[in-house]
C-alpha cells in the first residue's frame, strides 16, 4: 500500500497545501502571479526567473509541497522519482519560440521546447535522481498516474515519487502535484484513483 502525504494545487491565483490556503492574488495575469508566489514563499533559487512558465509552476508547487523536508536526506537521491503530466505538452512555449523564428531564434526558449524540462528543473533543484517522466493526457488521468506510479514503487528501486499534473497555456494553468510514499505520513490517504479525484477537484 501506498500513501498520498503531501499535495499542492496552484489555480486561480491561488495556490493550496493539503486543503490550506498558501497564497492568493487577486485578478494578476500569469507573470505577475508567478512572481508575486515566488516573492511571497521567499523562494531562493535566481534561476527561476530563466524559466519558461511550466517550469515555474512546477518549481513552485513543489516547493510548497516539499516545504519543512529534504527528500534527499530521508532516502537514497536514486530511489526519489517524479512523474508529471499534461495536456499541452510545451506548447505554451513553443509558440513564443516560433515567433523568434522570425527574426533571431530564441536560444533561452528553446531549452524550454521540451515538456519533461519541468521534471528535471525539480530534480536539479531536490537532487532527485531516480526515475522520471512526463505525459500527455487529454486531461488529468488519475486512474493512470496511480497505476503507473505504484507499479514504480513496487519494487525496491524506488521508495517515493513527486508526481501529477502542471498544464499551461495562453495564460491558462492548472497544477496538481501529489507526493507518494510506502509509509504513511501527515496526510496520509490512501494513493488511489477515487482519492486523487477527490483532491483534484476539491480545490
Amino acid at each position: 500500500m501506498t500513501f498520498i502525504n503531501g499535495y499542492c494545487a496552484v489555480r486561480n491565483n491561488q495556490i493550496v497545501k493539503d486543503h490550506q490556503l498558501i497564497y492568493k492574488s487577486a485578478g494578476a495575469d500569469l507573470p505577475t502571479f508567478l512572481n508575486g508566489a515566488y516573492s511571497f514563499l521567499k523562494t531562493e533559487y535566481p534561476k527561476f526567473y530563466k524559466m519558461n512558465p511550466l517550469s515555474q509552476l512546477g518549481i513552485l508547487a513543489a516547493e510548497v509541497l516539499l516545504k519543512g523536508r529534504i527528500l534527499a536526506k530521508e532516502y537514497p537521491s536514486d530511489q526519489i522519482g517524479v512523474v508529471l503530466s499534461n495536456a499541452s505538452s510545451s506548447l505554451d512555449t513553443d509558440i513564443d519560440y516560433f515567433e523568434t523564428l522570425k527574426e533571431i531564434p530564441s536560444p533561452s526558449l528553446f531549452v524550454y521546447t521540451l515538456p519533461n524540462i519541468v521534471a528535471g528543473e525539480i530534480c536539479i533543484r531536490h537532487q532527485f535522481k531516480g526515475e522520471n517522466a512526463f505525459l500527455v493526457f487529454e486531461k488529468f488521468d488519475a486512474p493512470f498516474l496511480s497505476f503507473y506510479v505504484d507499479r514504480l514503487l513496487g519494487n525496491d528501486s524506488a521508495q517515493t515519487f513527486l508526481a501529477g499534473w502542471v498544464e499551461v497555456l495562453g495564460g491558462h494553468y492548472d497544477v496538481f502535484l501529489y507526493l507518494v510514499e510506502k509509509q504513511k505520513g501527515a496526510l496520509g490517504i490512501k494513493h488511489t484513483a477515487e482519492n486523487l479525484i477527490k483532491l483534484y477537484i476539491s480545490e
